[in-house]
């Protein structure tokens, strides 16, 4: 059941509309609540969203007329090119009390329609720097967070409760959907290659494949069945519950051809794991190669396999690095920093002219 939200006191919409799960609705769901209980007055709309999501309905749309509570607008945090124009609309057409912020984690040329819609929002802000690049308007820079609260290293071995499959192995992790733009056959072939000369070490590749990629995943288990790794090459699947797999692993890879932000090496590093990534994404403004892992050219298959090479040959730098990563992460790449940096601009714009 929908809790049930008055949008006479909702100051900041935050709307999804669309039903498939990505990354942008995860955002809504680990950023609103997370804002809410920072004392703040938000709420989503739109459907994809868990049932007791904090939102509003599509009928309260006709409140927006008035003001909220203790502000002069509402705010409409887009974040896509559908949740764009409806908040143009309701402000410039319906003369509704908004003002329109968009959030772009795109690393393209934009289109010309996105950049009439772009054009036209109150406030724009970038994921990270290489998003902003491509943007034509003034904008800030708001890197995404993890929840470094729930997200972190185990306590003891005794926590760790994935991978009991795997004892005494050290494991490298890929985790995240199995298709080509995330990279998977890159780290397969790259496992394929290494893995038989380094005793002690597995390969585990988490994630969902889904129809339109099962060919491809299909594809990557003949090959590692025909090297022999079956059992040291390991597919996954979906899991439940990925955070321990995070904590159980030794070295997590993320080798993207392309990413809008990219969290899961944030993630890996908030429980305590050394990182080997591409350049995609934000993935540059994450790491300083050497001191909480390395980087590679997006789509090099032999970079990336000489940079787990070489953790591989010198694990001690596996330790080195570890925390670091644990450091950054809390510092700069927090859940709630990002959700307070918003917030600033929340206000900023629910009482500007």
């Amino acid at each position: 059941m929908t809790a049930r939200i008055d949008i006479r006191d909702i100051r900041t919409i935050a709307p999804n509309f669309k039903r498939r799960l990505s990354g942008v609705t995860s955002t809504i769901v680990q950023l609103v609540p997370r804002q809410r209980q920072l004392g703040y007055p938000i709420a989503a709309l739109g459907p994809g969203l868990p049932a007791e999501f904090p939102r509003i309905r599509f009928r309260d749309l006709w409140r927006l007329w008035k003001s909220p509570r203790g502000a002069k607008y509402r705010v409409w945090h887009a974040r896509r090119n559908v949740e764009m124009l409806p908040g143009i609309i309701l402000r410039d057409i319906l003369r509704m009390k908004l003002k329109v912020m968009f959030t772009s984690d795109a690393q393209r040329e934009h289109k010309a329609y996105t950049r009439w819609l772009i054009a036209r929002m109150d406030y724009v802000v970038a994921g990270n720097s290489r998003s902003g690049s491509y943007l034509k308007v003034p904008h800030d820079v708001i890197w995404h967070g993890v929840d470094v609260d729930n997200i972190r290293p185990a306590d003891s071995a005794e926590d760790i409760s994935a991978g009991q499959q795997f004892q005494g192995q050290k494991l490298i992790g890929c985790f995240g959907r199995v298709r080509e733009q995330k990279g998977t056959d890159l780290f397969v072939r790259a496992m394929i290659n290494l893995i038989p000369k380094y005793v002690g070490w597995t390969a585990v590749i988490a994630g969902r494949t889904t129809t339109e990629h099962a060919a491809f995943h299909r594809k990557l288990q003949k090959e590692v069945d025909a090297a022999g790794l079956h059992d040291r090459v390991v597919f996954l699947g979906e899991v439940d519950d990925i955070q321990p797999w995070y904590q159980r692993i030794d070295l997590y890879v993320a080798p993207s051809r392309n990413e809008g932000f990219g969290l899961t090496p944030l993630e890996a590093m908030a429980s305590a794991t050394a990182v080997v990534a591409s350049d995609a994404g934000a993935y540059e403004d994450m790491i300083t190669p050497g001191k909480n892992g390395l980087l590679v050219p997006a789509g090099d298959g032999p970079a990336l396999q000489d940079a787990i090479a070489t953790y591989l040959d010198h694990p001690e730098r596996v330790e080195s690095q570890k925390q670091a990563g644990l450091d950054l992460v809390r510092a700069e790449f927090s859940l709630e920093r990002e959700a307070t940096s918003l917030i600033r601009l929340y206000e900023k714009l629910q009482d500007s002219a």
